[in-house]
């Protein structure tokens, strides 16, 4: 699957490229460190299994998680919870991915590999997409299982979180296997999931709703600084949002950009730039996406409209190093 609007190229940063050369130059310097995403909640033991399997590749390995309240089989959500953390892990952490409906089918089991030096183990089935167009795409390698399962595990085919992905990502991990150990390089380019890119035009920002702020049910977007700078958005401007699901409108509200939850009364809306600095909105001390029902993923859009500005001055500087879910090269 391929994104389905056309997209700016953006420069990749110094330290990507940085990374990328060591890396092509045979780098497999070791990390010590694991970090696990999957939909598995923490109901039953499937998490520790994998742990377990890490912990018996080398005990010394550090194991970390980023989470697994992923909504079952959300292939979407998973990709966005990468892209959220893994800027701020160091280069060469290995990161153990299980959103898998299709296990055992023939998506392909992986080692991925950003620019940014970071690894990926999972199902090539897009859970990578916006990782890619944070940290830019560089190799995948296909994970030959008759070689690198947990050895027993062989009668099992439901389990590749536990089998393969936790047992060659505790290898990587631990330096006992380097990227292209795993299996020969992929033939074809990621699977990807497509979704509107963020854009400015006539006077109105649109954007996906790529998740929820679940815990509090702020909605967040993908529109980044450079937009939002480009659009003139000022602290006090009152702005229209209007809320879509495939194209038809949900909700519509009116409120001020403004910069902290504290600057409008309980709950009244607010529009305001998240800690991935991307736009959204919230209702302070409330649920926005419960009151009007609101979800996320790429068929979820959003609009702002500018309907009063104001002579107030502009926002801080946003930095433009935050994460931002634009393809990069």
């Amino acid at each position: 699957m391929r994104p389905v609007h056309a997209e700016t190229r953006r420069p990749a940063q110094a330290v990507l490229a940085a990374a990328s050369l060591l890396l092509l130059a045979g780098s497999s310097l070791a990390s010590g460190t694991l970090v696990f995403l999957s939909d598995f909640s923490l109901k039953d033991g499937a998490v520790s299994a994998m742990k377990g399997v890490a912990h018996g590749v080398d005990a010394a390995l550090q194991l970390f998680d980023v989470t697994h309240e992923i909504p079952p089989f959300n292939v979407w959500e998973g990709s966005f919870r990468l892209a959220q953390a893994a800027p701020y892990w160091p280069s060469n952490t290995v990161f153990v991915c299980v959103v898998d409906p299709g296990v055992g089918t023939d998506r392909l089991p992986v080692v991925h590999r950003t620019r940014s030096g970071h690894l990926f183990v999972g199902p090539d089935n897009g859970l990578f997409t916006l990782v890619d167009d944070v940290l830019g795409h560089d190799r995948t390698f296909v994970i030959d299982a008759s070689r690198h399962r947990l050895p027993g595990s062989q009668a099992s085919y439901t389990f590749h979180g536990r089998d393969l992905f936790a047992h060659v990502g505790a290898r990587l991990a631990s330096g006992q296997m380097a990227p292209a150990d795993a299996g020969p390089p992929a033939t074809h380019p990621p699977v990807r999931i497509p979704y509107p890119v963020a854009s400015w035009k006539d006077g109105v920002l649109c954007g996906v709703i790529p998740v929820l702020d679940v815990q509090y049910g702020n909605v967040w977007s993908n529109i980044g600084p450079e937009l939002v700078a480009q659009a003139g958005l000022r602290v006090g401007d009152v702005v229209e949002v209007t809320f879509l699901n495939a194209g038809r409108r949900v909700a519509r509200l009116k409120a001020p950009f403004v910069e902290t939850f504290g600057s409008v009364p309980k709950g009244k809306p607010l529009v305001f730039v998240n800690s991935l600095l991307q736009l959204s909105v919230a209702l302070n001390t409330d649920n926005l996406a419960a009151r009007y029902k609101v979800g996320s993923g790429p068929n979820w859009s959003i609009q702002f409209r500018v309907l009063r500005s104001t002579a107030c001055p502009s926002p801080s500087a946003v930095p433009s190093t935050a994460p931002s879910f634009q393809r990069k090269p």
